[in-house]
């Protein structure tokens, strides 16, 4: 089993870096397998709602980093969305590259997920409850732990300081990997859902 961890910071070994490999050497020590995906620092556009994604698959603007996330998220079994917080939410470029990933991946659905933020000192919260939106509309599994997860630090050598935070991280990861692995023992419930097309319009 893979366990993606997706580095929503341009900077690609700074302090959401290094909370999410702390993650991972968790996942490793469980016996999973783990990627960092690093969106990178290029502009990354906006979802323009032409719905061309429902019916070939993928964004139809192929120019940014949004497809190669999509399609990794497709393929792993667990997910962790990591981002740094600015102005008390996640990078704007990586909610951009979110929005077309996950409005057009309903194949997202039973992953197990969790979201992790990193800030200085503020906006966690308000950071960490958008990345859970996420989860939220695809049916996945939302993994818990200890707090919210979230570490502080301006610099990877504070959030290293960072006990409590690392402490929940690694608490975070431990129960995800339990999720996953149950998931394929023997009499694993699916969950079987009411798929009707329901859109209730409020307009009256």
């Amino acid at each position: 089993m893979k366990v993606l961890l997706v580095n929503g910071s341009p900077r690609p070994k700074g302090c959401t870096f290094t909370a999410l490999q702390h993650m991972a050497e968790i996942f490793e020590k469980e016996g999973l397998e783990t990627e960092i995906f690093q969106i990178g620092n290029q502009p990354i556009r906006g979802c323009v709602g032409c719905r061309r994604c429902r019916t070939i698959g993928k964004c139809v603007f192929d120019d940014d980093i949004a497809n190669s996330l999509m399609e990794k998220m497709r393929e792993c079994d667990g997910l962790v969305l990591g981002s740094p917080v600015y102005f008390a939410g996640p990078n704007g470029a990586f909610c951009a590259a979110l929005d077309r990933a996950f409005f057009a991946s309903p194949q997202l659905s039973d992953k197990v997920c969790a979201a992790v933020v990193s800030c200085r000192r503020g906006g966690a919260s308000a950071a960490f409850d958008r990345l859970n939106k996420y989860f939220t509309v695809r049916n996945c599994q939302v993994a818990g732990g200890q707090y919210w997860n979230s570490v502080h630090g301006n610099t990877p050598e504070e959030v290293v300081q960072d006990l409590e935070g690392l402490q929940t991280l690694r608490n975070l990861a431990v129960n995800m990997a339990a999720m996953l692995k149950n998931k394929l023992a023997p009499g694993a419930v699916q969950p079987k859902r009411d798929t009707t097309k329901v859109s209730t319009s409020f307009i009256r």
